[in-house]
């Protein structure tokens, strides 16, 4: 799988919401770009990610 532009090696059927919980995302500040498509947050725990996947995890900073 890639996640931000680097090979990750998934080790078993993951969901998104655990592989986000595991490498310490924020939920509250990203948004999920799966394939070309925006994941609404509602299915973060029922999308099961696969080696082919390619992901972006885009976070908001704020600032001013």
């Amino acid at each position: 799988m890639r996640v931000n532009g680097k090979d990750i090696a998934l080790k078993e059927t993951i969901t998104l919401s655990d592989f986000l919980k595991n490498n310490n995302y924020n939920m509250g500040r990203i948004v999920i770009e799966l394939n070309g498509k925006i994941v609404s947050k509602d299915k973060y725990n029922t999308v099961n990610l696969k080696d082919t996947d390619v992901m972006e995890v885009l976070t908001f900073v704020g600032g001013g």
